[in-house]
């Protein structure tokens, strides 16, 4: 489980009670803790890692916790980047919970005369991931999330027309934050599956500090990873 900071890693970690240690890796610092309370079951161990802001931070910190699971033998199921964001209007308004059904990084490729072009367009690369379709229905299922593409962006959007921008480019987008596909990039180079889930708290657009709503984001993060491990069961069971 990747998120930005560790207020969202906090947030994450207070949705299951169960007591964890700190982990310390090369480049990495885990917190473990374990997800369900079903005695009949084994509870899933669950690594939250703070990794940092940006695609950049985030893929190196994921890298680095996937390859030294793998080394150990012990390698992830499953990598969850998980944390606040911004929402497009109207699909996805403040405090509302939203699952990728594609990791999209917005802003890789090159500005031209007539408009921006994606890396894929320039013959290289790649620009969305794709989590597992049945993965995405049991937690929006669990969760009450909405499902849609979340973008990936290194700078924040700050005005209307960068918003309308990127509406247009990207007409299924339902949210951005800045290290879901840094995330994604590093678990599909170990073959490992990947999710993206954001707590909208602040609209995409011109910068409001007074409309932002982070407690509210990060109360909607607790409790959806409260639904989290009864989804993780139902997608296994598949």
């Amino acid at each position: 489980m990747a998120t930005a900071v560790p207020a969202e890693r906090d947030a994450v970690a207070r949705a299951f009670p169960e007591p964890g240690e700190e982990v310390r890796l090369p480049g990495a610092v885990l917190f473990r803790t374990t997800a369900g309370a079903d005695p009949r079951r084994t509870a899933a161990v669950l690594d939250l890692l703070a990794a940092g802001v940006g695609p950049a931070r985030a893929a190196a910190a994921t890298g680095a916790a996937l390859t030294a699971a793998a080394l150990a033998g012990t390698p992830y199921d499953l990598v969850v980047s998980a944390g606040i964001g911004g929402g497009f209007a109207p699909g996805a308004p403040l405090g509302s919970l939203v699952v990728a059904d594609a990791i999209t990084v917005a802003d890789l490729g090159a500005e031209t005369a007539d408009g921006f072009l994606p890396v894929t367009e320039l013959g290289f690369g790649t620009v969305t991931h794709r989590p597992p379709e049945s993965l995405v229905r049991a937690v929006a299922e669990a969760t009450g999330a909405r499902t849609g593409t979340v973008l990936t962006v290194s700078t924040v959007t700050g005005t209307a027309a960068r918003a309308a921008a990127l509406r247009t480019r990207h007409p299924r987008a339902l949210a951005e934050g800045m290290e879901g596909f840094g995330v994604a990039e590093a678990a599909d180079a170990q073959g490992v599956p990947v999710l993206e889930v954001r707590a909208i708290s602040n609209p995409v657009g011109p910068r409001d500090r007074a409309a932002w709503r982070i407690g509210d984001a990060l109360a909607a993060l607790t409790a959806a990873f409260g639904k989290f491990a009864p989804a993780l069961e139902s997608w296994k069971s598949v």
